[in-house]
């Protein structure tokens, strides 16, 4: 476009200057060895122009002629180039599309036409297509050939890394991973393994400094980059607790201002500066982090952070945590935990019981047993809260990859990935509680049975629940009917009857129905309550 306008305005140029000289007339003489020509200006104007494009038009042909050779030349080379090209681009598609066939005999065109140092993906196909055929040691043998090359170095650990993975050789993966990030931290394939590797040996400050590459590099935003320097930030606290408490002391606060949510960030930050006695910044911490998500953890180490502080006082403590997080189970437990040791068992009874209002869990009747066990030593009614506690959803525990540990660590013990750890109940609980229980509560259905003197007389083998009512085997027909009619509430059950938690059936003895001596049974409360919340099995 910009050719078309330069010749334009030269054209013009000239049009004007014929136009000028055409409204002045005149005559040039050149008077030449001896001799006097004389022309119109016009006349000679026209002849300077047609001279000078004579004189350009002969040089252009003498330089087509002269430079025809390498034009013939270079014609057939982009040609050769461009069905190179074309068939490295068809070899790289059947390649992404697993014919390894056509892969091979595209890659043998395209190295016939295009030389391999020209194009360096003729030994990306070649690996890759090695890699089709099966041919795993001449792939990694290519991938190692490309190391010796700068601009295929990073193509080379990438494909000897995969392979090392295929092979399972973690090591050797990491050792590829490690060599790429050096030069590369971008590369998120490399850095991730590296760190890994680097927190797995417990060198927080290389996996600190590859972490800011990749922020600096923006392959990770702000936030994220946030979150992962304070998981490092907090196992290397955990780390040091013990051996340098003051390097320990400024990981820890560094996460806690990162993450001040993340409760083992918090926890390990009022650890270091409880041991400073600096309590009231530690109480502060997880004060902030008790108000974003209750943690146990949390409410332990806040009661618990003046050691010589009387039991009383600790109660105090778990009340305080309460009133920041009102109509919470954690807030309950905490302060039933510490009611408990402060022998205040209506204290306790009472907010455990609040907890399992608000939320079922194994933990709250285990600490229910507890209770009753340092106040009455009822054994019957501990079993009984130890078998609701086995049937209830397990209680909250860091869960990575599937496994299920008591404390958090920063990487996934199967995979290896950084920040696997997530604060949530196990998923097998809650599939046995949807399964295997028809209440809330995780108390069976409640069985009719006789009593020790039953005013009936009761088959010698109550083997199902209308035979155990006193109901003597006949007709099967009616016998439903009646037990139907029971359950329903349409008529009263039998006034020697009673109620009794029953899985698996109490044995009988002698032709009769024998409770245990030492269970108590289920109170009247305990029973609406039970009955109120019962609801559909889903399977």
């Amino acid at each position: 476009m910009i050719r078309i306008l330069i010749f334009l305005l030269v054209v013009f140029a000239l049009g004007l200057g014929f136009a000028w000289l055409a409204d002045r007339p005149g005559d040039m003489v050149v008077t030449f060895n001896g001799y006097q020509y004389q022309v119109s200006l016009m006349v000679a104007a026209v002849a300077v122009v047609a001279i000078v494009a004579a004189v350009m038009i002969a040089w252009w042909l003498v330089k087509s002629i002269w430079n025809s050779p390498y034009a013939i030349a270079r014609h057939f080379r982009v040609r050769q180039r461009d069905r190179g090209y074309q068939a490295l681009s068809t070899g790289m598609i059947a390649a992404g599309a697993g014919d390894g066939a056509l892969a091979r005999k595209k890659n043998k065109e395209a190295a016939k036409l295009i030389r391999s140092d020209q194009e360096p993906l003729i030994q990306l196909l070649d690996a890759q297509a090695s890699l089709l055929e099966g041919d795993h040691e001449g792939a990694r043998a290519k991938f190692e050939a490309m190391l010796d090359d700068p601009e295929m170095r990073l193509l080379g650990l990438r494909g000897l890394y995969l392979e090392a993975e295929r092979l399972g050789d973690r090591n050797a993966a990491r050792h590829y991973a490690g060599r790429a990030a050096a030069s590369a931290p971008q590369l998120a394939w490399a850095a991730e393994s590296t760190i890994e590797d680097l927190v797995q040996r417990g060198d927080w400050d290389g996996a600190l400094k590859l972490i800011d590459a990749q922020k600096s590099t923006r392959q990770i935003d702000r936030d994220a980059a946030n979150r992962r320097r304070a998981v490092l930030l907090t196992a290397k606290a955990e780390a040091l607790l013990d051996s340098d408490p003051a390097a320990a002391k400024t990981a820890a606060v560094e996460a806690n201002r990162l993450q001040p949510n993340f409760a083992p960030a918090a926890v390990v930050a009022a650890k270091a500066l409880f041991r400073g006695n600096d309590v009231r910044k530690g109480s502060k911490i997880l004060e902030t982090a008790w108000r974003a998500e209750p943690h146990p953890d949390i409410a332990d180490l806040y009661t618990h952070a003046r050691p010589g502080d009387a039991v009383l006082d600790r109660l105090g403590r778990a009340r305080k945590l309460q009133e920041m997080k009102k109509n919470n189970p954690q807030s309950s437990l905490a302060v039933a935990r510490a009611a408990l040791d402060a022998q205040d068992f209506a204290t306790a009874r009472h907010e455990a019981e609040a907890a399992l209002r608000m939320q079922q869990s194994e933990g709250g009747y285990l600490l229910l047993a507890d209770i009753e066990e340092a106040e009455t030593g009822n054994q019957g009614k501990v079993r009984q809260y130890l078998g609701r506690a086995v049937r209830a959803p397990g209680d909250p525990a860091w869960i990575a990859d599937g496994v299920v540990s008591e404390r958090w660590a920063p990487i996934s013990p199967v995979t290896g990935r950084l920040d696997a750890f997530e604060w949530r109940s196990p998923p097998e609980r809650l599939g046995r509680l949807i399964e295997g229980q028809d209440d809330e509560a995780g108390v069976p259905p409640p069985v009719l049975v006789a009593p020790p003197e039953p005013v009936r007389t009761a088959p010698a083998a109550a083997s199902s629940p209308i035979q155990a009512a006193g109901i003597a085997d006949g007709d099967n027909k009616v016998a439903t009917e009646k037990a139907a009619n029971v359950d329903s509430g349409r008529i009263e059950p039998f006034a020697d009857a009673v109620i009794l938690d029953a899985e698996p059936p109490i044995p009988e003895k002698d032709d009769e129905t024998v409770r245990l001596p030492d269970d108590p049974g289920v109170e009247p409360l305990e029973q609406e309550e039970e009955k109120s919340s019962r609801r559909f099995r889903l399977f």
